[in-house]
């Protein structure tokens, strides 16, 4: 049986040294993504995408490499975004099985990602069902930012469901798509002045059974304390307290580096309530 295009990218297993990353985001790459397109969108002309794919790629940067393509993929695709998500998640690779070790394999969705960031916010059920099934794939932290800025209360629900889902992709998507100083996306300012809308979803991930979740969960801690600190380490302490109520020592073990994790960035400042928690958070053996 042939292989998908995705895993037919050869993108190596880490970052090489003088490399820049946005070299991903290249002719191998448009033809492979091309390949996927057209075995499942009638009339895909595959000449006229890369020749659009390609123009001017070596003068652009990453991000805008991967916008490039996916403006060249939308032509080729329905117009209407509704049309045109089915396809779209209808040529993408199988999930990914590990959370970890990946390499730079799954970049070969950056310009997927970028597509329902630009096209699909106007049409929250088809574009948040695209997030789902790409963030299985690649990461869905990007493009399903535009939805929680436009539709906050309705992001935020479908996200609260999400908390239980099986696949621990989508549940870390939870945690860092709504993260509001996430790197390399844009600022999700009304979370930033207001942490107590993704409190909610914190709280139900916050003993997650993958270390990849707990981590997620950490970081969105970590960057409400930047902007209110004080909220933070209550927080923190609301946790730390209910360690004592746990009779399972790996839950408890689990618990408590998520807080030493949280406030590593305060504690590294010596800021005493962060050392506080670091101290109270310290394994017990």
């Amino acid at each position: 049986m042939k292989s998908h295009p995705a895993q037919r990218f050869a993108a190596g297993p880490a970052i090489k040294k003088g490399v820049p990353l946005k070299e991903l985001m290249n002719g191998q790459l448009v033809k492979l993504i091309g390949e996927s397109l057209a075995e499942v969108t009638p009339g895909f002309d595959m000449s006229a995408f890369q020749r659009r794919a390609k123009r001017n790629l070596s003068k652009l940067e990453l991000k805008e490499r991967a916008l490039n393509i996916a403006q060249a993929m939308a032509e080729q695709l329905p117009e209407r975004f509704d049309k045109l998500a089915p396809l779209l998640i209808q040529s993408l690779g199988p999930p990914l099985k590990a959370t970890e070790q990946n390499g730079l394999a799954p970049f070969f969705y950056f310009p997927h990602s970028q597509l329902i960031a630009e096209y699909g916010v106007g049409h929250f059920q088809s574009g948040f069902k695209a997030c789902y099934e790409l963030t299985q794939r690649f990461t869905a932290e990007f493009c399903i930012r535009p939805f929680l800025v436009e539709h906050r209360e309705k992001s935020l629900k479908q996200l609260k469901r999400w908390t239980k889902d099986a696949s621990p992709h989508v549940r870390r998507l939870v945690s860092e798509g709504t993260r509001p100083r996430l790197p390399w996306a844009m600022r999700l300012r009304e979370f930033q002045d207001d942490p107590s809308h993704t409190l909610p979803l914190l709280e139900s991930l916050k003993d997650d059974s993958e270390l990849y979740v707990r981590r997620s969960v950490a970081n969105h801690l970590a960057d409400i304390a930047k902007d209110h600190p004080d909220e933070a380490f209550e927080i923190c302490h609301k946790w730390l307290g209910e360690i004592e109520s746990m009779d399972d020592p790996q839950l408890m073990k689990n618990r408590r580096w998520i807080l030493r994790h949280a406030v590593r960035l305060p504690a590294k400042k010596e800021v005493p309530e962060a050392l506080a928690i670091r101290k109270a958070a310290a394994d017990k053996r």
